[in-house]
C-alpha cells in the first residue's frame, strides 16, 4: 500500500497542518511516511502545498510523481494538480469555494468544508480538517472496491489514527483538540 497526497490551498487554510496530521497519523499506525511542505514567499493568502506520502513499505522520495490523492481547497489548486493525478486518484475538493461546473478527469469528491467548518463546527480554520476526514473515508470506500485489496490484511489509513495524531499535533494548543477532532469527524461522515 502506498498512498501519495497532495494538499493544496492558499497560505493560511491550514494546508501544511493537514499535511502534518495525515503524517502523523501514519506514524500512529507503524506505517512509512514523508511530509514535504511548499508554499509562496507570500506565506498567508499565498500559495501552499505539501505532499505526503504514507507507505507500508519503505520511502523511495518524498516526491509525488503521480499522486493517488489530493485536497485541493480552493480552485486555483484544483486546476494546478488535476494534471499530475493518477486516473484513480482521490480528489476532495472544497465546493464551498470551488464551483462543480467544470468536467474533470477524475471526478472529484465535492465537500463544503468551509461551510460544515463555519456551520457545525463553529470554527473556519477548521475546514483543513475536515477535508482530512474526507480524505480518509473516501480512501476506504477506494479499498473497498478494489477486488484484489478486498482479500488483503493491507490497510490504509484509519479515522482512529487520525483522531490520536490529532492529540499530539494540538497537544501545545489542548483546546483545539476537541474541535479538530470534531471537524475530522464531520469531514468522515459527510461521505455516505
Amino acid at each position: 500500500m502506498q498512498n501519495e497526497i497532495i494538499i493544496a490551498g492558499f497560505g493560511g487554510q491550514g494546508v501544511l497542518l493537514a499535511g502534518t496530521l495525515i503524517a502523523q497519523a501514519a506514524v500512529e499506525q507503524g506505517l512509512h511516511t514523508t511530509w514535504f511542505p511548499s508554499y509562496g514567499a507570500e506565506m498567508r493568502g499565498g500559495t501552499a502545498n505539501s505532499t505526503v506520502v504514507v507507505s507500508s513499505d519503505e520511502i523511495g522520495s518524498p516526491l509525488a510523481f503521480n499522486p493517488n490523492a489530493l485536497i485541493a481547497l480552493n480552485e486555483p489548486s484544483l486546476n494546478k494538480f488535476m494534471s499530475r493525478l493518477a486516473g484513480d486518484a482521490v480528489i476532495i475538493a472544497n465546493s464551498s469555494i470551488i464551483p462543480q461546473n467544470t468536467e474533470y478527469k477524475v471526478k472529484p469528491y465535492f465537500i463544503p468544508a468551509t461551510d460544515i467548518a463555519d456551520k457545525e463546527i463553529k470554527n473556519l480554520k477548521a475546514a483543513n480538517t475536515v477535508a482530512v476526514g474526507t480524505l480518509i473515508k473516501a480512501l476506504e470506500v477506494q479499498r473497498l472496491n478494489i477486488p484484489e485489496r478486498q482479500n488483503t490484511d493491507e490497510k490504509g489509513l484509519i479515522l482512529e489514527s487520525v483522531l490520536s495524531a490529532c492529540e499530539k499535533i494540538f497537544s501545545s494548543k489542548p483546546q483545539l483538540i476537541e474541535v479538530n477532532k470534531k471537524a475530522i469527524q464531520a469531514g468522515y461522515d459527510f461521505i455516505k
